[in-house]
């Protein structure tokens, strides 16, 4: 009897032992998973902020130039790739939105769905 109640203790500290090394263990992973996730979390946030204002650069540029009616344009940035869409009223325009938003810092490709505005008479 005296050697199953050892046997028993012997086995309940070592549960313990195992249990307080696994916890040990995963309580600084899990620290840095959680670090790892507030820090993407904030590098898409920056990501997000620097694409909006991409886009308001290219559009007050768009705006600015003459000859480009920006009423029925919409621009948006991700990652410096601006996409163009909407509708202008000549095709001339299509080609100047497209030069002018390259034009822009931070800028690094065009993708342009611009048409030619529909006109009912």
């Amino acid at each position: 009897m005296n050697s199953s109640r050892r046997l028993l203790a012997v086995g309940a500290v070592c549960c313990l032992a195992v249990a307080a090394a696994v916890t040990a263990h995963a309580q600084p992973g899990s620290e840095a998973a959680s670090s790892q996730a507030g820090a993407s979390q904030y590098d898409k946030k920056a990501a997000s902020k620097a694409d909006r204002k991409l886009a308001q650069d290219v559009r007050r540029t768009l705006g600015k130039a003459g000859g480009i009616n920006v009423a029925n344009v919409f621009v948006r940035a991700r990652s410096g790739v601006v996409t163009l869409s909407g509708s202008v009223t000549d095709s001339n325009q299509i080609a100047k939105a497209s030069e002018i938003a390259a034009s822009v810092d931070g800028v690094t490709s065009v993708v342009n769905r611009l048409s030619i505005e529909a006109r009912i008479y």
